[in-house]
Protein backbone atom coordinates (compact mmCIF):
# COMPACT_ATOMS: atom_id res chain seq x y z
CA UNK A 1 0.00 0.00 0.00
CA UNK A 2 1.35 3.42 -0.93
CA UNK A 3 2.03 6.06 1.69
CA UNK A 4 -0.57 8.84 1.88
CA UNK A 5 1.11 12.24 1.88
CA UNK A 6 -0.66 15.51 2.60
CA UNK A 7 0.97 18.45 0.80
CA UNK A 8 -0.15 21.82 2.19
CA UNK A 9 0.14 24.80 -0.13
CA UNK A 10 0.65 22.27 -2.90
CA UNK A 11 -0.64 24.51 -5.69
CA UNK A 12 2.12 27.09 -5.20
CA UNK A 13 5.50 27.49 -6.86
CA UNK A 14 7.36 24.77 -4.96
CA UNK A 15 4.30 22.59 -4.59
CA UNK A 16 3.53 22.40 -8.28
CA UNK A 17 6.92 20.99 -9.22
CA UNK A 18 7.24 18.77 -6.14
CA UNK A 19 3.78 17.30 -6.66
CA UNK A 20 4.53 16.65 -10.31
CA UNK A 21 7.62 14.68 -9.32
CA UNK A 22 5.91 12.74 -6.52
CA UNK A 23 2.93 11.88 -8.71
CA UNK A 24 5.17 10.69 -11.55
CA UNK A 25 7.02 8.38 -9.14
CA UNK A 26 3.84 6.38 -8.55
CA UNK A 27 4.93 5.80 -4.95
CA UNK A 28 2.47 7.96 -3.03
CA UNK A 29 -1.21 8.66 -2.58
CA UNK A 30 -1.29 12.44 -2.64
CA UNK A 31 -3.71 14.79 -0.91
CA UNK A 32 -3.28 18.49 -1.66
CA UNK A 33 -4.59 21.35 0.49
CA UNK A 34 -5.05 24.92 -0.73
CA UNK A 35 -6.93 28.09 0.11
CA UNK A 36 -7.81 28.61 -3.56
CA UNK A 37 -11.45 28.23 -4.63
CA UNK A 38 -12.10 25.42 -7.17
CA UNK A 39 -12.36 27.81 -10.12
CA UNK A 40 -8.81 29.09 -9.48
CA UNK A 41 -7.11 25.72 -9.43
CA UNK A 42 -4.60 25.03 -12.23
CA UNK A 43 -5.37 22.50 -14.93
CA UNK A 44 -2.38 20.33 -13.98
CA UNK A 45 -4.00 19.56 -10.59
CA UNK A 46 -7.25 18.35 -12.16
CA UNK A 47 -6.59 14.67 -11.46
CA UNK A 48 -5.38 15.14 -7.88
CA UNK A 49 -7.30 15.03 -4.62
CA UNK A 50 -7.43 18.74 -3.82
CA UNK A 51 -9.16 19.98 -0.67
CA UNK A 52 -9.72 23.52 0.52
CA UNK A 53 -8.37 24.30 3.99
CA UNK A 54 -7.11 27.25 5.99
CA UNK A 55 -4.22 26.81 8.43
CA UNK A 56 -6.19 28.62 11.13
CA UNK A 57 -9.30 26.42 10.78
CA UNK A 58 -9.02 23.58 13.32
CA UNK A 59 -11.90 21.62 11.83
CA UNK A 60 -10.52 21.76 8.31
CA UNK A 61 -7.06 20.70 9.52
CA UNK A 62 -8.49 17.70 11.37
CA UNK A 63 -10.29 16.62 8.20
CA UNK A 64 -7.30 16.90 5.86
CA UNK A 65 -5.00 15.02 8.28
CA UNK A 66 -7.34 12.06 8.68
CA UNK A 67 -5.78 8.92 7.23
CA UNK A 68 -2.47 10.61 6.38
CA UNK A 69 0.93 8.97 6.92
CA UNK A 70 3.16 12.01 6.29
CA UNK A 71 2.73 15.76 5.91
CA UNK A 72 4.78 17.94 3.58
CA UNK A 73 4.14 21.47 4.82
CA UNK A 74 4.70 24.17 2.19
CA UNK A 75 1.86 26.58 2.99
CA UNK A 76 3.21 29.92 4.25
CA UNK A 77 3.09 33.63 3.50
CA UNK A 78 5.84 34.80 1.15
CA UNK A 79 8.54 37.33 2.04
CA UNK A 80 6.75 40.30 0.46
CA UNK A 81 3.50 39.65 2.32
CA UNK A 82 5.31 38.94 5.60
CA UNK A 83 7.01 42.34 5.40
CA UNK A 84 3.69 44.05 4.68
CA UNK A 85 1.85 42.35 7.57
CA UNK A 86 4.18 40.80 10.20
CA UNK A 87 1.30 40.10 12.58
CA UNK A 88 -0.56 38.10 9.96
CA UNK A 89 2.71 36.37 9.07
CA UNK A 90 3.02 35.16 12.66
CA UNK A 91 -0.57 33.95 12.65
CA UNK A 92 -0.19 31.95 9.44
CA UNK A 93 3.41 30.79 9.48
CA UNK A 94 3.79 30.09 13.20
CA UNK A 95 0.35 29.60 14.75
CA UNK A 96 -0.90 27.88 11.60
CA UNK A 97 2.02 25.45 11.64
CA UNK A 98 1.35 24.71 15.30
CA UNK A 99 -2.31 24.01 14.59
CA UNK A 100 -1.40 21.71 11.71
CA UNK A 101 1.06 19.82 13.89
CA UNK A 102 -1.57 19.36 16.59
CA UNK A 103 -4.09 18.06 14.05
CA UNK A 104 -1.49 15.75 12.51
CA UNK A 105 -0.44 14.33 15.87
CA UNK A 106 -4.06 13.72 16.86
CA UNK A 107 -4.69 11.95 13.55
CA UNK A 108 -1.71 9.64 14.06
CA UNK A 109 0.50 11.10 11.32
CA UNK A 110 3.95 9.55 11.64
CA UNK A 111 6.21 12.10 9.89
CA UNK A 112 6.16 15.84 9.24
CA UNK A 113 8.41 17.54 6.65
CA UNK A 114 8.68 21.33 6.87
CA UNK A 115 10.26 23.35 4.07
CA UNK A 116 11.94 26.36 5.66
CA UNK A 117 14.40 28.90 4.26
CA UNK A 118 18.14 29.56 4.27
CA UNK A 119 17.31 33.09 5.40
CA UNK A 120 16.87 31.85 8.98
CA UNK A 121 20.67 32.23 9.11
CA UNK A 122 20.40 35.99 8.51
CA UNK A 123 20.61 38.57 5.72
CA UNK A 124 22.56 38.96 3.63
CA UNK A 125 23.85 35.40 3.55
CA UNK A 126 27.64 35.48 3.62
CA UNK A 127 30.53 33.25 4.54
CA UNK A 128 30.37 29.54 5.25
CA UNK A 129 26.95 28.40 6.43
CA UNK A 130 26.28 24.91 7.76
CA UNK A 131 23.55 23.50 9.97
CA UNK A 132 25.82 24.33 12.90
CA UNK A 133 25.65 28.06 12.09
CA UNK A 134 23.59 29.93 14.68
CA UNK A 135 20.39 31.27 13.09
CA UNK A 136 20.04 35.08 13.12
CA UNK A 137 16.80 35.82 11.23
CA UNK A 138 16.11 39.51 10.70
CA UNK A 139 13.12 39.61 8.30
CA UNK A 140 9.55 38.67 9.37
CA UNK A 141 9.60 35.92 6.73
CA UNK A 142 12.72 34.34 8.21
CA UNK A 143 11.72 35.00 11.82
CA UNK A 144 8.39 33.22 11.42
CA UNK A 145 9.97 30.29 9.59
CA UNK A 146 12.54 29.92 12.37
CA UNK A 147 9.80 29.86 15.00
CA UNK A 148 7.86 27.28 13.00
CA UNK A 149 10.99 25.12 12.76
CA UNK A 150 11.15 24.92 16.55
CA UNK A 151 7.52 23.80 16.71
CA UNK A 152 8.18 21.04 14.18
CA UNK A 153 11.27 19.76 15.96
CA UNK A 154 9.60 19.86 19.40
CA UNK A 155 6.40 18.08 18.38
CA UNK A 156 5.47 14.49 19.15
CA UNK A 157 5.81 13.57 15.46
CA UNK A 158 9.10 12.73 13.72
CA UNK A 159 9.93 16.16 12.27
CA UNK A 160 12.21 17.24 9.46
CA UNK A 161 13.28 20.81 8.60
CA UNK A 162 14.67 21.52 5.12
CA UNK A 163 16.35 24.93 4.89
CA UNK A 164 16.03 25.72 1.22
CA UNK A 165 18.38 28.10 -0.58
CA UNK A 166 17.28 29.92 -3.77
CA UNK A 167 15.13 27.57 -5.82
CA UNK A 168 15.14 28.29 -9.54
CA UNK A 169 13.15 26.95 -12.47
CA UNK A 170 9.86 27.05 -14.30
CA UNK A 171 6.66 26.87 -12.24
CA UNK A 172 4.01 24.30 -13.08
CA UNK A 173 1.84 27.19 -14.31
CA UNK A 174 2.53 30.90 -14.93
CA UNK A 175 -0.03 32.02 -12.32
CA UNK A 176 2.26 30.83 -9.52
CA UNK A 177 3.45 33.60 -7.22
CA UNK A 178 7.11 33.29 -8.17
CA UNK A 179 7.98 36.20 -10.43
CA UNK A 180 9.77 38.19 -7.72
CA UNK A 181 12.45 35.46 -7.47
CA UNK A 182 15.65 36.58 -9.17
CA UNK A 183 16.06 34.01 -11.94
CA UNK A 184 12.34 33.97 -12.75
CA UNK A 185 12.10 37.76 -12.71
CA UNK A 186 15.03 38.04 -15.12
CA UNK A 187 13.54 35.45 -17.48
CA UNK A 188 10.29 37.40 -17.55
CA UNK A 189 12.20 40.65 -18.17
CA UNK A 190 13.98 39.07 -21.12
CA UNK A 191 10.62 38.33 -22.75
CA UNK A 192 8.73 41.49 -21.80
CA UNK A 193 11.51 44.10 -21.84
CA UNK A 194 14.30 42.68 -23.95
CA UNK A 195 16.84 43.50 -21.23
CA UNK A 196 17.86 42.25 -17.79
CA UNK A 197 17.80 44.84 -15.00
CA UNK A 198 19.24 43.83 -11.63
CA UNK A 199 17.81 45.68 -8.64
CA UNK A 200 21.08 45.55 -6.70
CA UNK A 201 24.76 45.94 -7.55
CA UNK A 202 25.02 42.58 -9.29
CA UNK A 203 27.62 41.41 -6.78
CA UNK A 204 25.24 39.83 -4.29
CA UNK A 205 25.91 36.09 -4.09
CA UNK A 206 23.28 33.39 -3.72
CA UNK A 207 23.14 29.61 -3.74
CA UNK A 208 20.84 28.59 -6.60
CA UNK A 209 19.34 25.09 -6.74
CA UNK A 210 17.21 23.78 -9.62
CA UNK A 211 13.62 22.93 -8.73
CA UNK A 212 14.17 19.44 -10.09
CA UNK A 213 16.73 18.87 -7.33
CA UNK A 214 14.38 20.33 -4.69
CA UNK A 215 11.64 17.89 -5.74
CA UNK A 216 14.08 14.99 -5.76
CA UNK A 217 15.38 15.94 -2.29
CA UNK A 218 11.86 15.93 -0.84
CA UNK A 219 11.19 12.53 -2.42
CA UNK A 220 14.53 11.28 -1.10
CA UNK A 221 13.70 12.20 2.49
CA UNK A 222 10.19 10.78 2.26
CA UNK A 223 11.72 7.46 1.22
CA UNK A 224 14.23 7.50 4.09
CA UNK A 225 13.09 6.14 7.46
CA UNK A 226 12.69 8.85 10.11
CA UNK A 227 15.63 7.35 12.00
CA UNK A 228 17.89 8.47 9.13
CA UNK A 229 16.79 12.09 9.59
CA UNK A 230 19.15 12.47 12.55
CA UNK A 231 18.52 15.76 14.37
CA UNK A 232 16.05 16.73 11.65
CA UNK A 233 17.74 19.83 10.15
CA UNK A 234 19.24 19.89 6.65
CA UNK A 235 20.44 22.62 4.32
CA UNK A 236 19.08 22.04 0.82
CA UNK A 237 21.22 23.87 -1.70
CA UNK A 238 23.65 23.33 -4.54
CA UNK A 239 26.73 24.00 -2.39
CA UNK A 240 28.00 26.65 -4.80
CA UNK A 241 27.16 30.31 -5.21
CA UNK A 242 26.83 32.75 -8.09
CA UNK A 243 26.58 36.52 -8.07
CA UNK A 244 23.31 37.91 -9.37
CA UNK A 245 25.28 39.33 -12.34
CA UNK A 246 26.66 35.88 -13.12
CA UNK A 247 23.14 34.46 -13.04
CA UNK A 248 21.96 37.23 -15.36
CA UNK A 249 24.80 36.34 -17.71
CA UNK A 250 23.77 32.68 -17.73
CA UNK A 251 20.18 33.68 -18.49
CA UNK A 252 21.27 36.05 -21.26
CA UNK A 253 23.26 33.25 -22.89
CA UNK A 254 20.31 30.84 -22.71
CA UNK A 255 18.13 33.53 -24.29
CA UNK A 256 20.09 32.93 -27.48
CA UNK A 257 18.72 29.38 -27.65
CA UNK A 258 15.12 30.21 -26.76
CA UNK A 259 14.53 33.81 -27.87
CA UNK A 260 17.19 34.20 -30.53
CA UNK A 261 19.06 37.08 -28.86
CA UNK A 262 21.14 37.86 -25.77
CA UNK A 263 19.58 40.77 -23.85
CA UNK A 264 21.82 43.46 -22.35
CA UNK A 265 22.36 43.47 -18.59
CA UNK A 266 22.42 46.52 -16.36
CA UNK A 267 22.40 47.12 -12.61
CA UNK A 268 20.04 49.60 -10.98
CA UNK A 269 22.47 50.23 -8.10
CA UNK A 270 26.10 51.30 -8.63
CA UNK A 271 28.55 48.80 -7.11
CA UNK A 272 30.28 51.31 -4.80
CA UNK A 273 32.59 49.56 -2.32
CA UNK A 274 30.36 46.51 -1.84
CA UNK A 275 32.13 43.36 -3.04
CA UNK A 276 29.08 41.20 -2.34
CA UNK A 277 31.04 38.88 -0.03
CA UNK A 278 31.58 35.16 -0.52
CA UNK A 279 28.99 32.50 0.26
CA UNK A 280 29.30 28.76 0.77
CA UNK A 281 25.96 27.23 1.68
CA UNK A 282 27.16 23.83 2.77
CA UNK A 283 25.17 20.76 1.80
CA UNK A 284 27.54 18.07 3.12
CA UNK A 285 24.94 16.76 5.54
CA UNK A 286 22.37 16.38 2.76
CA UNK A 287 24.85 14.51 0.55
CA UNK A 288 25.84 12.24 3.46
CA UNK A 289 22.31 10.76 3.39
CA UNK A 290 22.98 9.41 -0.10
CA UNK A 291 21.33 12.20 -2.07
CA UNK A 292 23.04 13.36 -5.25
CA UNK A 293 22.43 16.59 -7.12
CA UNK A 294 21.52 16.17 -10.77
CA UNK A 295 19.56 19.26 -11.77
CA UNK A 296 20.42 21.30 -14.85
CA UNK A 297 20.41 25.08 -14.34
CA UNK A 298 20.49 25.74 -18.05
CA UNK A 299 17.54 23.47 -18.75
CA UNK A 300 15.54 25.12 -15.96
CA UNK A 301 16.31 28.57 -17.38
CA UNK A 302 15.31 27.56 -20.90
CA UNK A 303 12.06 26.03 -19.63
CA UNK A 304 11.32 29.25 -17.73
CA UNK A 305 12.07 31.39 -20.78
CA UNK A 306 9.79 29.22 -22.92
CA UNK A 307 6.99 29.49 -20.37
CA UNK A 308 7.44 33.28 -20.18
CA UNK A 309 7.34 33.58 -23.95
CA UNK A 310 4.08 31.61 -24.08
CA UNK A 311 2.48 33.41 -21.11
CA UNK A 312 3.78 36.97 -21.26
CA UNK A 313 5.00 37.80 -24.78
CA UNK A 314 1.52 38.70 -26.09
CA UNK A 315 0.92 40.96 -23.09
CA UNK A 316 4.24 42.70 -23.68
CA UNK A 317 3.41 43.48 -27.32
CA UNK A 318 -0.19 44.59 -26.65
CA UNK A 319 0.19 46.24 -23.26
Amino acid sequence: MSETVLVTGGLGYLGGRILGHLEASGTYTLRVSTRRPPQDRPAWAGGMQVVRADLLDDGALAAICDGVDAVLHLAAMNARDCAADPERAHMVNVLGTGKLLAAAEKAGVRRFVYVSTAHVYGAPLRGEISEETVPRPVHPYAITHRAAEELVLASGIAGLVLRLSNAMGAPADPAADCWMLLSNELCRQAVTRGELVLRGTGRERRDFIPLSDVARAVDHFLRLPAEAWGDGVFNVGSGRSRSSYEMAGLIAERCRNVLGFAPPIRCATPPGQDTGGDLHYRNDKLLATGFRLGGDEGAEIEATLSLCRAAFAAKATTG
